[in-house]
């Protein structure tokens, strides 16, 4: 019985790492050599106790702690987590938020030289990640709980911090934290998109070197933050998630007016949609908001957005103007669509199709982000999209200026 479930795991987990290989080459992010033995090696059944070998090993989050109708804590889906140590580089590593598994991972990645802390805020969470590390042989990877906000071991510094719960901020214990030249991983919630982001230090800056798109369980304790949601009909939101983003109240009801389409003439090959334009659209647009949509208001067509969980919009007075379905024009070919409601409508849908036009003419580029501390004068910042967090100041420059 034993041997059949051992054959099992190991069948089922390369047959897991094949299929993500695979994704990784389809979208031009080929998977690290050392990525790729560390989910070749590390037994993930172990660190979801309680489910089925198959479920162990599907590509979905299993959550490990849910109070209030929340999840708390999870062990995220194997290809959220292989995107996130792709961007990875480090020897000593220090991971926030915890469960175990990427844990794990890391301390393989990290090789016989290196270092693994991971922390969480939660004993109840440490505590399985400690019995489940152990379980799994990984005794020297070290558990600590405590509200990563603030330094785990002041004086140490690593040459990677991974962040794997979603971030509204980078406090300034995870910049001391890092040596000179070190990266922090970190799923960013920005403008209510959420990206991670590799970001290398430069003395007291961190600036991007990359980004994907992600989604984890929000941050808990002294880091954690609430946005706010705007009602604009039944089954359709805005999402602001900084202080500084406001709306006009006379936006509710706005799907009763007509709807005005721009199209963009900027085509994509397959239905392929791009989350660089996204960054783009955000960093380059201003009343920029995300707008999110249940099934019933997609399905019954009051809206046709480009993404359900947070499409881009614009928002000007009582107009609003949202990146559309990507529309078919030819076979394998799709265009950029940009639809919009209210007095300005044709303005605003024209605005949008504007933009994304000239991300297109700009070669499709994601933008630079670069996160300076709170108190960084004006004029010392890059020229670009500025948003005030509550530690630091994140700005969003174009790389090709």
């Amino acid at each position: 019985m034993n041997v059949d479930t051992t054959t099992s795991a190991e069948e089922l987990r390369h047959a897991m790492v094949d299929k993500i290989v695979e994704e990784h080459q389809w979208r031009g992010l080929p998977l690290r050599a050392d990525v790729e033995r560390a989910l070749r090696k590390v037994p993930r059944e172990l660190f979801v106790p309680g489910v089925s070998v198959e479920e162990a090993y599907a590509d979905t989050a299993v959550i490990t702690k849910r109070e209030n109708n929340m999840n708390l804590s999870s062990v995220s889906a194997p290809n959220a987590i292989a995107d996130m140590l792709n961007q990875a580089h480090g020897q000593h590593i220090l991971e926030i938020g915890s469960g175990g598994y990427n844990a794990a991972l890391l301390r393989e990645i990290a090789g016989p030289n290196g270092s693994v802390t991971t922390v969480d805020i939660d004993e109840d969470v440490t505590d399985r990640a400690r019995a489940c590390l152990d379980a799994a042989g990984y005794t020297d990877v070290k558990v600590v709980c405590a509200d990563a906000e603030f330094a785990i071991e002041p004086g140490r510094r690593y040459d990677l911090i991974i962040v794997t719960v979603g971030a509204w901020d980078v406090p300034p214990a995870w910049v001391s934290q890092l040596t000179d030249d070190g990266t922090l991983v970190v799923p960013l919630r920005t403008l209510g998109l959420t990206r991670s982001w590799a970001l290398k230090r430069s003395g007291d800056r961190l600036i991007s070197r990359s980004n994907l798109m992600a989604g984890f369980v929000p941050m808990r304790g002294a880091g954690a933050h609430k946005g706010r949601s705007v009602v604009l009909g039944d089954g359709v939101n805005l999402w602001l998630t900084e202080p500084d983003q406001h709306v006009d109240e006379g936006l509710e009801g706005v799907f009763s007016q007509e709807r005005h389409e721009a199209p963009s003439g900027v085509i994509v090959s397959s239905g392929r949609q791009s989350p660089d334009l996204d960054l783009w659209l955000a960093s380059h647009l201003p009343g920029f908001a995300a707008l999110i949509a249940q099934q019933s208001a997609i399905d019954s067509g009051l809206v046709v957005p480009s993404w359900q969980y947070g499409t881009p919009a614009l928002t000007r007075g009582a107009t609003l103007a949202y990146q559309g379905r990507l529309r078919q024009v030819a076979e394998a070919e799709y265009e950029y669509v940009a639809y919009a409601h209210g007095p300005e409508a044709a303005w605003a849908a024209e605005a949008m199709a504007e933009e994304i036009r000239a991300w297109d003419q700009a070669s499709r580029p994601a933008p630079v982000l670069h996160v300076v501390p709170g108190d960084t004068p004006d004029a010392d910042l890059p020229e670009g999209r500025v948003v005030n967090k509550k530690h630091s100041r994140i700005i969003f420059t174009d790389p090709t200026k």
